[in-house]
């Protein structure tokens, strides 16, 4: 396992976010770089929703200034899902255990163990914020009602990881879908995310702001959209929370 050449590294004791490092480091700069926080203390999921994240679990995030237009950026969500993928299935070999749902999580054995969150920031940068429940989840009662129950790696798997190691194994792995996402575009990586989706086939319900679409899960297109394939047709959402 090496460090990826060309990123940025560095491992903090304690921050407010990871994300918030990155948008305060990024008019400076030179190359794309991960920040490991070992505690934080204002952690942020999707929608502003809280991150509780125990000392000993991963909290990370990929600053970085990509080149695409606004769309294609926000395929790096599914770039991260199978980095994070790979990673585990390196660190514990529970690679059959592994699917990954739509947006942007990561299922051990049906739980949650990873959440992605994509923030853009100021001057075209990305922030590609990433959470592990590496040795604890959060209980029931800090869950949203109906959401994947989540788990830890340890719990799970019985293997414990640290946090730097998990960055190292994480970053490894990002490097080379990254490498492909650029080179040859979203449908190998589109391909490769469908081959280790949760609930294709299912019926499952897609939450926007403002309405709920059940359906079964058909498939992404080329835009990163799900479908579902609902009693008034095909439908493609491009951004929502979804129940099993």
């Amino acid at each position: 396992m090496g460090w990826p050449e060309g990123y940025g590294r560095r491992v903090l004791a304690e921050i407010d976010s990871t994300n918030a490092e990155a948008a305060r480091i990024m008019p400076d700069l030179a190359g794309p770089e991960w920040i490991c926080a070992l505690r934080q203390t204002a952690a942020r999921g999707r929608r502003g929703r809280a991150w509780v994240a125990p000392e000993g679990n991963f909290a990370a995030t990929l600053a970085m200034r990509p080149k695409e237009t606004q769309d294609v950026v926000a395929q790096r969500s599914f770039v991260a899902s199978l980095a994070l993928y790979d990673a585990f299935a390196m660190l514990t070999g529970a690679e059959a255990a592994l699917t990954l749902k739509w947006p942007n999580d990561v299922l051990l054995n049906g739980g949650k163990v990873a959440g992605i969150l994509l923030e853009g920031l100021p001057g075209g940068g990305l922030a590609v914020g990433i959470g592990v429940n590496l040795i604890a989840a959060p209980g029931p009662a800090q869950v949203e009602e109906g959401a994947v129950p989540p788990v830890s790696l340890l719990s799970e798997t019985g293997v414990r990881v640290t946090p730097e190691r998990m960055l190292d194994a994480l970053a490894e792995a990002w490097a080379v879908r990254e490498h492909v996402f650029v080179t040859y575009g979203f449908a190998p990586i589109r391909e490769a995310w469908l081959a280790r989706a949760a609930r294709v086939g299912e019926t499952i319900v897609a939450r926007t702001g403002t309405r709920s679409v059940t359906g079964i899960f058909e498939t992404v297109d080329a835009r990163g959209h799900i479908v579902l394939d609902t009693p008034q047709g095909r439908t493609a959402i491009a951004a929502a929370d979804v129940f099993f």
